[in-house]
């Protein structure tokens, strides 16, 4: 079983910028895609950015669409998830998973508050 630890969020003023980081283990990382997905306070978790295992972007949601950008590295067995222009909607726990999210695989996530 793979496991995922989010990391890198916090409290940003609208328009600031953040970078999470999603760390997994076990040796078999690089050969699946993967996403991040967060889940707002009354909301069901949502697919925000997937890329695959070579790296490539899949998609994105409209929502973050050329505002967020997602990369991997392969070596670290880490992903990230590079965040600009936030926005107070942006409000959320953030999760990284597989692309297609196994469900016992999902960790804590790392809050993300878009407040000023």
């Amino acid at each position: 079983q793979v496991t995922f630890v989010e990391s890198g969020g916090g409290l940003v003023q609208p328009g600031g910028s953040l970078k999470l980081s999603c760390s997994a283990s076990g040796s078999i990382f690089s050969t699946f895609g993967m996403g991040w997905f967060r889940q707002a306070p009354g909301k069901l978790r949502e697919p925000v950015a997937r890329i695959t295992a070579a790296g490539l972007p899949i998609d994105y949601a409209a929502a973050v669409e050329g505002r967020f950008t997602i990369t991997r590295d392969n070596n670290k067995k880490t992903i990230y998830l590079q965040m600009n222009n936030l926005q107070p909607d942006d409000t959320a726990v953030y999760y990284c998973n597989m692309a297609s999210p196994v469900s016992a695989s999902w960790g804590q996530g790392t809050q993300v508050t878009v407040s000023s």
